[in-house]
């Protein structure tokens, strides 16, 4: 008969996993030091499962482990019994598992990485009857503490005073150099050897990855819990939460309340088993954080807390969270709230090293728009850059983790365009410190956002692969068709008001060009590395004005000739100017500041008018708190959004008053040609309609929606402005995004 396995020699004591430890000897499960409740059953099912994680357990092979080959038993109805029970104790679900998996007619696999802790009494027990020494000792010794026991105690008990203090210098020396050595030999160890980027796996390939927009603080959030890789999705041009498995890339949504319509991830627990989120189409700098299981079904705000980013804390009963330039750690229910530390600029990012003693994270600079690198000691002090001067260029790294066991930190770098993977070697020993960096990957797909795998060496990460159409709305066959004028890469378009000429900004690089109305003589104005976001023409069709920055500069409004040439800054400020336009007579402009999302939720917000010839600048009366203005045409009216961009409002010029005309989620304003209406683009509906608000009614008129367009492939669009004729224009964006994975070196 088949020995039993609680009479087995087995080498493991204590299994760990998650927030749980699971006691061999004392058959004892326990979560975060509180013991759980569970039969013995059970818990001999769960010791098979954990001695063999990742691997099949046959349903045979629990048989013979638990109940033997003679023993009479209804074995499944006994199994199934064990692995309901089993699952209730840890938490977990059958059907979207993290700890234990069902293998239809085959066994169970363990999912979760598992730490062996301690050695068993039985084998410690042999060991130190192979080496002569008492079983009474031995079973003393662990692998979590390890006694020196003096092998000759007469002879230890006969030595004079003076022959122990010697032997105890000697000790000591002996002790110090082999301390020393050790650690050398440790940093030796963790320095690698590296002759070029791995092999890439993928992951998933839905293609529909958010691979997100940094330029708003949105970051392509994504978390494993070992066996999932949870990650935003686009679906029909709206953000859901995902996951897929890491093992084939099998991808499904989880349910979440309406208030996350477009859900940013910011962590997973320890132990797998809760999300943070918020949503990132919420306009205001920092938003509601919501706590999600990882199984789906349960979802709940955490009162009293704003937030622009937030993460775990070791403990898995903290969180951290980032709100303005400050960090703040509380409990997860939004009590106890206490400040860690202040920063000089927005933390996204958070990640804490694996022995808990440093916090690293992403500093976003709201002047320069660079992005950092920065650590932090638990205590909130110490805090200073990382990789400083490493990219010859404006910064640009962001987004980084560690390994389980410390010895990378892999993050996101940007240089020509373009972002790869990095990491981070990290020496061990006594001299401590890092390695420079070296490189995960190298093309040709733009990789952002690497995660860790939990208890492994590979990384996941989103790999983009960007295109863009241009396509123009036929009223007709109400169905937006490829634009026809040469244009198809543009992300934002202007013609001028004779609509002879045209100005575009090109999708991948943010270049601004020109060409004739049927897209001929076409002339590149700016390239990089000026980065262009928006422009508009003068009304004599002479000139362009445009909002654009330097690498590590703010936002600044320029003028220069319809022909190239003549770049000239309008004004000597230190801080960003945002969406200039000019007057009817073009010899002002009027401009505004950057919303909240970019950057600059400390600023204040107006609009202004500048002189060109005089460079003064005034604020236009009532303005504060708007931004984005638009002027008419004809001179009468100047539009703004208000800072949450959910109201349209409109200045008369001439009475100096303004109105709210339109009140819903609002991007993109464009005036009509003949300045009756203004265009809208609905970004956080479904379906991402098209307005048209009438200036003297105030009446809101359907034009288009996502549905209209022609292709299946699109994942959504923007509003790029209008045609002659106030036909609407979209950049439809069919890029593919996916999870793909790089095993780390040795």
């Amino acid at each position: 008969m088949p020995v039993p396995v609680e009479h087995q020699e087995k080498t493991a004591g204590r299994f760990r996993f998650g927030l749980f430890e699971a006691d061999a000897e004392s058959g004892e499960l326990r979560k975060s030091g509180t013991r759980v409740r569970l039969q013995a059953q059970p818990f001999r099912v769960l010791i098979c499962l954990l001695e063999r994680p990742g691997e099949v357990v046959t349903r045979e092979e629990i048989q013979q482990r638990l109940w033997g080959t003679d023993t009479i038993v209804d074995f499944d109805h006994s199994l199934g019994t064990a692995i309901n029970k089993l699952r209730e104790a840890l938490g977990d679900s059958a059907e979207n598992p993290r700890f234990i998996e069902t293998l239809a007619r085959r066994g169970y696999r363990f999912l979760a990485p598992v730490t062996v802790a301690g050695i068993r009494h039985d084998e410690r027990s042999s060991r130190g009857a192979d080496a002569g020494g008492s079983t009474q000792e031995n079973q003393e010794t662990t692998h979590d503490e390890i006694a020196l026991v003096d092998p000759h105690p007469s002879a230890s008990a006969s030595a004079t005073h003076s022959q122990r203090a010697r032997i105890g210098a000697v000790a000591t020396a002996s002790a110090a150099v082999l301390l020393v050595a050790g650690s050398f030999l440790a940093g030796l160890r963790m320095r690698t050897s590296w002759t070029g980027p791995p092999l890439i796996s993928q992951i998933t390939f839905s293609g529909r990855v958010s691979p997100g927009d940094p330029l708003f603080e949105s970051f392509p959030g994504t978390a494993t819990d070992g066996s999932r890789i949870y990650f935003p999705q686009i679906e029909n041009g709206q953000g859901v939460l995902a996951q897929a498995l890491i093992a084939d890339g099998e991808t499904s949504t989880l349910p979440l309340p309406d208030e996350l319509a477009a859900p940013s991830l910011g962590d997973i627990s320890p132990d797998g088993s809760r999300l943070l989120l918020r949503n990132h189409l919420a306009t205001a700098a920092e938003q509601s954080l919501w706590i999600v299981s990882t199984t789906g079904g349960t979802a709940r705000r955490i009162p009293g807390i704003l937030a622009h980013d937030a993460a775990w804390m070791p403990d898995g009963q903290r969180i951290l969270y980032a709100t303005g330039d400050d960090l703040y750690i509380a409990r997860d229910n939004g009590t106890e709230s206490r400040k860690l530390a202040t920063l000089p600029g927005r933390s996204f990012w958070l990640r804490w090293s694996p022995d808990g003693n440093r916090l690293r994270l992403t500093l976003l600079n709201s002047e320069t728009h660079t992005s950092n690198l920065w650590q932090v000691n638990s205590d909130g002090s110490g805090a200073h850059m990382l990789l400083e001067n490493w990219n010859s260029l404006p910064a640009a790294e962001c987004c980084g983790s560690w390994t389980d066991s410390g010895r990378y930190y892999v993050f996101q770098s940007a240089r020509a365009g373009s972002n790869n993977i990095w990491a981070i070697p990290e020496r061990g020993g006594l001299f401590g410190g890092s390695d420079k960096p070296i490189p995960i990957t190298n093309g040709p797909l733009d990789y952002r956002a690497p995660i860790i795998e939990r208890g492994g060496r590979r990384t996941f990460f989103i790999g983009l692969n960007t295109q863009a159409e241009l396509l123009r709305y036929d009223r007709g066959a109400s169905i937006f068709m490829p634009s026809g004028t040469g244009l198809s890469i543009a992300r934002r378009v202007e013609f001028s008001r004779n609509a002879d000429s045209v100005a575009w900004i090109r999708q991948d690089d943010d270049s601004l060009w020109r060409s004739r109305g049927d897209g001929s003589e076409r002339l590149q104005l700016t390239g990089r590395p000026m980065q262009v976001f928006m422009m508009h023409w003068s009304p004599d069709g002479r000139q362009l004005v445009l909002m654009g920055r330097q690498p590590g500069k703010p936002w600044k409004v320029y003028t220069m000739d319809a022909d190239g040439g003549h770049l000239q800054e309008v004004l000597n400020e230190g801080r960003s100017e945002a969406d200039p336009d000019w007057s009817p007579d073009g010899k002002m402009l009027v401009f505004g500041r950057l919303p909240d999302l970019m950057a600059e939720a400390a600023q204040p917000k107006a609009i202004y008018l500048v002189d060109l010839a005089t460079k003064a600048m005034t604020k236009l009366p009532g303005s504060d708190g708007l931004f984005s203005p638009r002027w008419s045409a004809n001179g009468k009216y100047i539009a703004a959004l208000s800072i949450d961009q959910k109201k349209l409002m409109l200045f008369d010029v001439a009475a100096k008053t303004w109105r709210l005309l339109a009140e819903q989620n609002i991007a993109d304003p464009s005036w009509s040609h003949d300045d009756s209406a203004i265009f809208i683009h609905d970004f956080a509906q479904a379906d991402q309609p098209i307005y048209k608000v009438s200036i003297r009614t105030g009446q809101v008129e359907r034009v288009a929606d996502l549905h209209d367009l022609r292709s299946a492939n699109v994942v959504d669009y923007r509003f790029a402005g209008l045609a002659p004729g106030d036909v609407p224009l979209v950049s439809a964006r069919m890029s593919t995004a996916n999870i793909y994975a790089a095993e780390l070196p040795h």
